[in-house]
């Protein structure tokens, strides 16, 4: 055996998505780390060895500008890029190298902890080291350090290390959570064994084993949706163990979910009832991909009305989106719905306080074991949120390194610190402002070649039968004067608009009534109509137009994207059924059949939404409105660019820009669907950062084929300027320049 220790300042114990973001978020800000993974590959669930689709805060399209950005959203465009097939292997790739490229991480894949030395008082347990065995290497690693960081999933280093922690659904009127049960439980949500198929070509005879179940003794068949072309995540609803103890009896699980996988495969083979004779497993998975288990417990218990509610923590420190989405304890079996959904009418907000143990001082979590009641973590335990929570909780850690305090310490003595930092990231944090004392770009006075002043899309592409009420989200700023329709009426007729705003800045869903018109449409096509409805808000934000249905009417759709715009088409719920997410209003008003493909229209008057200053307001997605400079169109031979001034000249050692890369369009690692671009085309391609130094322009940097959204710039010795500037090139398909930020330091 050999025996070998580790020392470095943070060590995370898990490999998913939340643990390699904790490890590179801490390693980006110089500390040293080291991550440990008990599998041979990064990624957890979404690895290949699982293979369950990265879910997060957009809820696949429901909501809107939702997609996770900081290190979570690199991940996602890379892989976009990379891998626009949705291969599993290329994702673990992504992954692997997104760890990698740190020169401040340690990686120990194949090495399992299971020993913790800790000590202290119940209330005030300290962890010394934890140690792990590395499978196939006999190495037996202790690994030293002041902080950890338990992304297990489990919750294994926090049980071992005394961490308080809860199993199961509590009560509900401990929390007042409508949707907990009357009685606490220890009843989870089970785990879930995936297949793949394809098709050989050739007929393929298939002889099930002898452990193979029936399922058509089972509710399988008259329950579940079963398709012979389906494969992956169209099986999400194999799930089983929830009335189990999903760690202690995870084989009795795996080898009910595989007796299951083998039945439902000799029912499409064999049943003759699908078209499969040339069908043939691929793949089947060996791992158990588990929901939940231990939670561990913070100084905070997130709950469901902070979910429903929006709750806007003053310590929040990222985002989530995906529904409040419970499974019934029978798994596959259960005669009611595979899952039932809650959302609420926007992404929601996760406080730094459940992200620390309460009686662990030196213990920090993040992934599915967050300190959160079983109804909220229905929607917190979702793959791409268990990354932003672990970029902040990595980021929580090195400030404690930094400041040598415990992390209840920095969520009372340096929570701004930690959400600036977080925000420099461009980490997922919605609702908070660049207040950077050291960002010199705060002071500078912003200009352009040109910004987009008037809204018009006016390249019409097909006509739409104004069948259902139709929506039009629009930023309002500083005023909203009037807007004309491209239409055509089969009869004379009226068309009535309605005007409201969204609420909260986070949100894009109807709130409140402010202003309605109607006029009259004479019979005729293509014709251009106004209607006089207006609106001066206090403060600049979106308003939400609603076209109502009127049968005689088809309104125009250009194929032209236009940033700050988009459009709904409303769904009607089915009354009688309460369980129809049409009900929530996130889920009636719908855009994705309208993705990308706006309708046709012409606002009145100038708007001030993508002036210059728009890269220096602090936000850097958006919030009430884009939040972004956006150029009138590029035209052949003509470099649309940024310019900086300021009165003193500067020093200028780093400059960060972050482009749009359309945080609203839905990215996924695997195959649940493909986007018809492997580069964002709103994200610029080609540019360059120069300086003037004694007179002239001097070129910082040249980047060309740029595909990613963040870029930070620091690969010239410091110069001293009094002005600075960006100059776009190209892009990946926009006809506009559009940046979200720039910031520059000394």
């Amino acid at each position: 055996m050999r025996t070998e220790v580790v020392q470095t300042e943070i060590t995370v114990i898990g490999g998913g998505l939340a643990g390699v973001c904790a490890a590179v978020s801490a390693a980006r800000l110089g500390q040293r780390v080291a991550l440990v993974q008990n599998r041979p590959v990064l990624g957890g669930n979404s690895s290949s060895e699982v293979r369950v689709w990265v879910c997060g805060a957009t809820a696949h399209g429901t909501n809107r500008y939702a997609r996770e950005t900081g290190i979570m959203g690199e991940m996602f465009v890379e892989n976009q890029y990379r891998n626009p097939d949705g291969n599993p292997y290329y994702w673990d790739l992504v992954v692997l190298e997104t760890v990698q490229r740190e020169k401040n991480i340690q990686l120990f894949l194949n090495t399992d902890v299971h020993e913790i030395e800790a000590d202290g008082p119940e209330d005030h347990r300290t962890i010394r080291s934890v140690t792990g065995w590395m499978m196939g290497s006999e190495r037996r690693i202790r690994f030293e350090s002041q902080y950890y960081l338990d992304c297990t999933g489990d919750g294994l280093i926090g049980f071992l290390a005394d961490a308080k922690y809860r199993v199961g659904r509590e009560a509900q009127q401990e929390f007042d959570e409508a949707w907990a049960p009357q009685v606490a439980d220890d009843v989870t949500l089970g785990s879930t064994i995936l297949f793949y198929t394809k098709d050989a070509g050739h007929p393929v005879k298939y002889i099930p084993p002898a452990f193979a179940k029936d399922i058509t003794k089972t509710s399988i068949p008259l329950r579940r949706v079963i398709r012979s072309g389906d494969n992956g995540c169209h099986y999400w609803w194999i799930e089983w163990g929830g009335e189990l103890d999903t760690v202690h009896e995870n084989e009795r699980i795996r080898d009910e979910l595989w007796a299951v996988i083998y039945g439902i495969w000799d029912y499409i083979k064999n049943s003759g009832r699908f078209d499969a004779d040339t069908m043939t497993l691929e793949w089947i998975g060996a791992l158990p991909g588990k929901r939940e288990y231990r939670r561990l417990i913070g100084d905070y218990v997130l709950r469901q009305q902070d979910i429903i509610q929006q709750t806007p923590f003053a310590d929040r420190i990222g985002f989530g989106g995906w529904s409040i989405d419970l499974h019934p304890p029978q798994g596959m079996y259960a005669t009611e719905s595979g899952s039932k959904h809650l959302h609420p009418d926007g992404i929601y907000h996760i406080p730094f306080r459940s992200l620390y143990s309460v009686n662990v001082d030196n213990l920090l979590f993040a992934g599915r074991n967050i300190s959160a009641s079983h109804v909220a973590f229905g929607t917190t335990r979702v793959m791409a949120t268990c990354a932003v929570i672990g970029e902040a909780a990595g980021t929580g850690a090195a400030l404690c390194v930094a400041h040598q305090a415990a992390p209840r310490e920095v969520a009372a003595q340096h929570m701004e610190e930690l959400q600036q930092v977080l925000l420099r990231q461009d980490a997922s944090v919605i609702g908070l402002r660049n207040q950077d004392a050291l960002d010199l770009a705060r002071q500078a006075q912003i200009t352009a070649s040109s910004h987009l002043k008037r809204i018009e899309v006016t390249e019409a592409h097909e006509a739409i039968p104004l069948d259902v009420n139709m929506g039009i989200l629009l930023p309002v700023h500083p005023a909203l004067s009037g807007v004309e329709l491209l239409l055509d009426a089969t009869a004379d007729t009226t068309v009535t608009v309605e005007l409201w705003d969204t609420g909260k800045p986070e949100n894009y869903v109807p709130q409140q009534l402010v202003a309605n018109a109607t006029v009259a449409v004479r019979q005729g096509e293509r014709q251009w109509v106004p209607v006089d409805i207006q609106w001066t808000p206090e403060t600049a934000q979106n308003g939400f137009l609603i076209v109502k249905a009127n049968a005689a009417i088809s309104l125009y759709q250009s194929h032209l994207p236009q940033t700050g715009i988009m459009c709904f088409v409303e769904e009607a719920p089915d009354p009688h059924n309460r369980d129809d997410m049409r009900h929530q209003a996130v889920v009636r008003w719908n855009p994705r059949k309208l993705l990308r493909t706006p309708l046709c229209l012409k606002l009145t008057g100038d708007t001030a939404a993508f002036a210059p200053e728009r890269i220096i307001d602090g936000y850097r997605r958006p919030y009430g409105g884009p939040h972004m400079w956006s150029s009138e169109q590029m035209v052949a031979n003509r470099e649309e660019y940024l310019e900086l001034t300021w009165v003193e000249p500067i020093q200028v050692s780093q400059v960060h820009l972050i482009f749009n890369d359309d945080v609203n369009e839905d990215l996924i690692n695997l195959h649940h669907h493909r986007t018809p671009f492997d580069v964002i085309p709103e994200l610029i391609k080609d540019y360059r950062v120069e300086a003037m130094v004694d007179g002239m322009w001097k070129t910082l940097t040249h980047v060309q084929g740029n595909r990613q959204r963040r870029r930070v710039h620091d690969e010239w010795a410091a110069v001293q300027t009094d002005r600075l500037r960006v100059l776009m090139e190209s892009t990946n398909g926009c006809a506009r320049a559009e940046v979200a930020e720039a910031r520059v330091y000394a």
